[in-house]
């Protein structure tokens, strides 16, 4: 059985698109591009940030102003443009009652995380919170996950399942030989999840409570 469950944050624990969409939208504003439609702009939600802004045909250097006017806008307002997915509050109290151990592994940066996971009160289920460095050098999600690995000491693998919604959870688990779950109810496709690799899919927070608890 898994023993540990890693959780990716934007699209599985809480839907982030106002504020992510804001903040990307502030940031194309202030450089004069073009803001694309929501559709693209909710595209963004998953991907380490400087792919999205190298998608949209963005310079290193470009990519990097993006970057920084992105969270201008991001650090004070978009972080709380979130909301919580219904159900995930009552998924992580009954896994910590059963005794897994919970931890955020994400592509976002980690002081964001942990502000995000403290103002929205579920804070108190994990036994780590991960995500990237502001300065980009820890920014994919398998480089994320094995630092999420090594801060919490774990050594057997097979004990530990990878959670997210878009295909660089289920590629970053792989990468570091763990099992992965994808869910429906965030921003990627079945189509996107299987064809990564997922090793589980689940269609809503009660199929995904049976997978963690049953496997």
């Amino acid at each position: 059985m898994f023993s540990y469950i890693f959780f990716d944050l934007d699209g599985t624990l809480t839907d982030p698109a106002l504020g992510i969409t804001n903040s990307f939208s502030h940031a194309l504003k202030e450089m004069g591009r073009e803001i694309p439609s929501y559709a693209t702009l909710c595209s963004f939600i998953g991907p380490p940030i400087k792919e999205s802004f190298a998608s949209l045909g963005f310079s290193t250097e470009e990519t990097e102003e993006g970057i920084k006017k992105y969270r201008e806008y991001f650090s004070t307002k978009g972080l709380f443009e979130n909301k919580v997915y219904e159900g995930i509050p009552e998924l992580l109290a009954e896994l910590k009652a059963a005794g897994k151990k919970l931890v955020v592994a994400t592509s976002k940066p980690e002081i964001f995380s942990i502000q995000i996971a403290e103002h929205f009160g579920f804070s108190q289920y994990f036994d780590a919170i991960c995500g990237s460095t502001m300065d980009q050098t820890r920014a994919t999600k398998a480089s994320v996950i094995e630092y999420a690995l090594g801060k919490t000491g774990i050594q057997d693998k097979s004990m530990v399942l990878m959670v997210g919604d878009r295909e660089h959870d289920i590629f970053g688990a792989k990468q570091n030989g763990l099992k992965s779950c994808g869910v429906l109810f965030g921003y990627g496709t079945r189509q996107e999840l299987e064809k990564a690799g997922a090793d589980f899919i689940a269609k809503d927070i009660s199929a995904l409570k049976a997978i963690c608890m049953e496997n």
